[in-house]
């Protein structure tokens, strides 16, 4: 155990979300590391992709949890009771708020307890959210925690701040340890695209950049790894029958050995909009994968860390062929500019510096 964690009270991480992404796989990570250092219970709603990492992914079976149940997020009796219940029986002193929704049935969970509170933000938010409702909910937050030299700036104008709040940058960690094995040569260039298959997520925007290599008779094959939205369905069936490359494209849904993937593949096609930080691009870029995004939000953060990646001006597609293209022409050059970035992403990710950070801000 390091110094810097000695004598931190009993901490709680919570993660109240139903969903399954980044945000929720993000929260997980931190509980398990910061379980390694201090005595930390995760708080999660019950019977959720949560839960079920928790449960069963054996990544995850050092962390200590509790579930709660409830049926809503806004001013929700269940969080109310359910997390302050826990607060109380455990003795908690330290929250990490992973989330938004929650935030106003968490202060009266909290109301008239001694909490030191750090709130993490995860994604960029559009609305402000300066009104006098709101001002009360966030007035005892401690810490406001930004993933991003972006994202504190987003933080710092929608967010309402207490006297005593201060807000630094806390860039996330690789909790998990990463795939080593060597990358199988392969005549056919192998493109690995992982993330919600949904509306605005990017998905079309990568399918769609392959165009390019169609057309120069390249050889590819595209991978999508990651949970399907249903409504999706019928846009996602129409984009493919548009296409003359259909059956060069997989959607093979979601998957707990991504890890793994990212090793399988030659390139990551990341155009996403409106990206706050991208979990998936921290993972892609461990692990020696050629990475191609949009220049937008916390992505260009990637860039300024000392990483080779191929970033094109944001929502510009004809860019983003282009360079698809560049990179297979210029393809075992670019392999090995991107297998550079692993020893730079240990030293950026290590668990060990995001922990010691997160300590410096619990009492």
């Amino acid at each position: 155990m390091s110094s810097t964690a000695m004598n931190r009270e009993p901490t709680a991480v919570i993660c109240l979300s139903h969903h399954t992404g980044g945000m929720e796989l993000a929260a997980t990570k931190l509980a398990k590391v910061l379980g390694s250092h201090i005595d930390v219970t995760y708080i999660i709603k019950e019977n959720t992709f949560i839960h079920n990492e928790c449960r069963n992914n054996p990544d995850y079976s050092s962390i200590e949890y509790e579930t709660i149940d409830f049926s809503t997020t806004i001013l929700s009796p269940g969080i109310i009771t359910g997390v302050r219940k826990i607060i109380k029986k455990k003795n908690i002193k330290n929250v990490i708020f992973v989330g938004a929704s929650e935030m106003k049935s968490l202060y009266f969970a909290f109301l008239g307890l001694d909490i030191n509170l750090v709130v993490r933000h995860g994604t960029i938010k559009s609305r402000p959210k300066k009104d006098w409702f709101h001002r009360l909910v966030y007035s005892d937050v401690a810490w406001h925690v930004a993933i991003s030299k972006y994202m504190l700036d987003n933080v710092k104008h929608i967010i309402p701040f207490g006297k005593k709040t201060r807000s630094t940058v806390i860039v996330p960690s690789l909790a998990n340890k990463l795939c080593t094995k060597k990358r199988e040569p392969s005549d056919k260039i192998r493109i690995l695209h992982a993330g919600r298959v949904t509306s605005g997520k990017g998905i079309d925007k990568a399918i769609l950049a392959c165009e390019e290599l169609y057309k120069n008779s390249i050889d590819f094959i595209f991978n999508n790894y990651g949970p399907s939205d249903k409504k999706y369905e019928q846009q996602l069936y129409s984009l493919l029958d548009s296409i003359p490359y259909k059956e060069r494209i997989h959607i093979n849904g979601f998957t707990d050995t991504i890890y793994e993937k990212y090793r399988e593949h030659d390139i990551f096609l990341f155009p996403t909009p409106d990206e706050g930080y991208g979990n998936v691009m921290m993972e892609a870029i461990s692990h020696g994968i050629i990475v191609v995004a949009f220049d937008n939000t916390a992505i260009s953060n990637f860039e300024e860390m000392g990483f080779h990646i191929h970033l094109v001006e944001d929502q510009n597609m004809e860019a983003l062929k282009k360079r698809l293209l560049y990179i297979v022409q210029n393809i075992d050059k670019e392999r090995e500019l991107a297998e550079k970035n692993i020893p730079i992403a240990a030293k950026v990710f290590s668990p060990q510096r995001e922990a010691n950070e997160y300590l410096s801000l619990l009492v």
